[in-house]
């Protein structure tokens, strides 16, 4: 006869009081911040604008009582947790434009932004050429395109496998002529 062992799970629920008038305030200008936004942005900034309300209740600061100090704060935590300075300047400028947001629909006095220092970031991307989902993305989209150009992308897919692209930064940068090619030929 099988043993049978009854188990009983016990989850805990954290209690948000919903009537806290800060909380609300909070709520709200985030979600009339976002709503102007179209869904990938939307998205995007909203991740953002979670890490830093999270960040600041972690620390016990308000999101509508924030000075620049506290954002700079937070830029140098999510340097000391590994982030790219790519994602901190996009961070802090989806905040920057959240308080500026928050300043001229009268929700704060003062953007604590307004004058935030940011990472210098290269203008020239570190991504050296495409993975293999990322190229199987585009030879999708090349055929579901006009036919000129799914003939073009398709040919440098075949050139950059005899080639093996991947491994080899020299034939990256030549992808990069060859996709700069393409699109002089599109404007062609």
């Amino acid at each position: 006869m099988a043993d049978t062992t009854n188990t009983t799970t016990v989850h805990t629920v954290e209690v948000v009081r919903y009537d806290d008038p800060v909380m609300i305030t909070e709520r709200v200008a985030v979600a009339a911040f976002l709503a102007g936004y179209s869904d990938p942005t939307r998205q995007s900034y909203a991740t953002d604008v979670r890490i830093f309300t999270t960040w600041c209740h972690d620390h016990g600061v308000n999101l509508l009582n924030v000075k620049r100090p506290h954002l700079e704060t937070f830029g140098r935590w999510m340097e000391q947790q590994g982030r790219m300075p790519s994602t901190i300047g996009r961070r802090l400028s989806t905040l920057s434009s959240f308080y500026k947001y928050c300043q001229l629909e009268d929700i704060i006095a003062k953007n604590p932004a307004a004058n935030l220092r940011r990472p210098k970031v290269n203008a020239e991307s570190g991504t050296l050429g495409l993975d293999r989902n990322e190229l199987g993305a585009l030879l999708a989209q090349a055929g579901l395109g006009d036919l000129r150009n799914g003939a073009l992308i398709t040919l440098l897919e075949m050139r950059a496998e005899s080639r093996e692209l991947a491994s080899d930064p020299e034939d990256r940068a030549e992808s990069r002529r060859v996709l700069a090619d393409m699109d002089e030929l599109r404007a062609w």
